[in-house]
C-alpha cells in the first residue's frame, strides 16, 4: 500500500498545470527546431537532477526490475514523440489551438486506462470530462477552421495528445514501485537520448544558438518539466492517469493568459466562455468521479 502523500495530490495538480502552461510560450520564443528544443529541455532537466540522483538515489538503480526498465523506456520514447509532435505543431498553428488539441488526451487515456488497468470512469466523471473537452474545443474552434498549415499543426498536436497519453499510462504502473526522482530521471534520460538521435538523424545543428534560446531551454527545463511533468509524476502515484489527463485540460487557460501578456495574442470572448466551461468540467470530474475496476 502506498504511503500517505505529504500534501494533497490535487494541490499538486494545480501547481503542475500552471507550470506546464508556460511550455507553449517558451517554445514560441525560439526559432530552434522542435527536436532541438525538446532535447535541450530534457537534457537540462537531467543535468539539474543528476546531483540529487547521485546523492540520494543511486542505490535504487540495481533494484529496478526488467519490466520497469522496459516500461520506463517505452514511456521515455512516448515522451520524446510527444515533444517532437507538439513543438512542431506550434510552427503551424496558434498557441491556443495547439494547446487545446494536445490536452484532449483524456479521450485517449479513458480508453487506455480501461484496457491497461480495467479502470472505468463514473457517469459524472465522463460528463465532467466531456464538458471540459467541449470548453477546450470551443476555445480553439475559430482556429480549427483556418485550414492549410494550421490544419497540419492541429493534426500534429492531436498526435501529441495520443503519445503523451502513452507516457502517462506506462508511468502510472512504474511509479507505484519506483521513487519519483529515479523514475523521472530514467525516463527523461531515455527520452533525451531518443531526441538526440532524432536531431542527429535529421542533421539539426545542436549549436550555436543565441543567448535568448539558451534561456528558453533552461526555462523549459525548470518550469513545465521539473515543476510540471515531474509534479504530475509525483501525483500519479496516488491518482489515476484519467485524473491527471483531465487536470491538464486547464492548461489552455494558463497558456492563453500568458500568450496575451507575453506574445500579444488576444483573449477572445470564446476563450473566456471556454475557460468557464473547462473549469466547470474539471470540478465536476474531480468532485464526483469514482473510478472503478471491472
Amino acid at each position: 500500500m502506498n504511503k500517505q502523500p505529504i500534501f494533497s495530490p490535487y494541490l499538486a495538480l494545480v501547481i503542475a498545470t500552471i507550470a506546464v502552461s508556460t511550455s507553449a510560450i517558451f517554445v514560441k520564443l525560439t526559432d530552434a527546431p522542435a527536436g532541438v528544443i525538446a532535447t535541450y529541455r530534457l537534457l537540462f532537466t537531467v543535468l539539474f537532477m543528476l546531483p540529487f540522483v547521485l546523492w540520494k538515489h543511486a542505490h535504487e538503480i540495481k533494484n529496478i526490475c526488467a519490466r520497469d526498465w522496459v516500461f520506463s523506456a517505452i514511456a521515455g520514447v512516448f515522451l520524446a514523440l510527444h515533444f517532437i509532435l507538439w513543438f512542431e505543431s506550434l510552427n503551424y498553428t496558434s498557441v491556443a489551438s495547439s494547446v487545446v488539441l494536445v490536452t484532449l488526451q483524456p479521450l485517449f487515456s479513458f480508453v487506455g486506462a480501461y484496457f491497461f488497468f480495467k479502470e472505468r470512469v463514473s457517469l459524472e466523471g465522463i460528463i465532467g470530462c466531456l464538458l471540459a473537452v467541449a470548453g477546450s474545443v470551443y476555445i480553439g474552434w475559430s482556429d480549427f477552421r483556418i485550414g492549410g498549415t494550421a490544419l497540419l499543426g492541429d493534426i500534429l498536436a492531436l498526435l501529441g495528445a495520443a503519445t503523451v497519453t502513452g507516457y502517462w499510462l506506462f508511468g502510472q504502473s512504474v511509479r507505484k514501485r519506483l521513487s519519483l526522482m529515479m523514475y523521472t530521471f530514467v525516463v527523461y534520460t531515455i527520452s533525451t537520448s531518443v531526441l538526440l538521435a532524432y536531431d542527429l538523424s535529421l542533421g539539426f545543428a545542436l549549436y550555436p544558438y543565441p543567448g535568448k534560446d539558451w534561456l528558453v531551454f533552461i526555462g523549459l527545463a525548470v518550469f513545465p518539466t521539473l515543476l510540471g511533468h515531474t509534479v504530475f509524476n509525483w501525483a500519479i502515484k496516488w491518482l489515476s492517469v484519467n485524473t491527471i489527463s483531465v487536470a491538464i485540460l486547464g492548461e489552455p487557460i494558463g497558456a492563453a493568459i500568458l500568450a496575451y501578456f507575453i506574445l500579444g495574442e488576444k483573449i477572445t470572448a470564446a476563450q473566456l466562455i471556454g475557460t468557464a466551461v473547462i473549469i466547470s468540467g474539471i470540478y465536476l470530474f474531480m468532485r464526483y468521479n469514482q473510478p472503478t475496476a471491472r
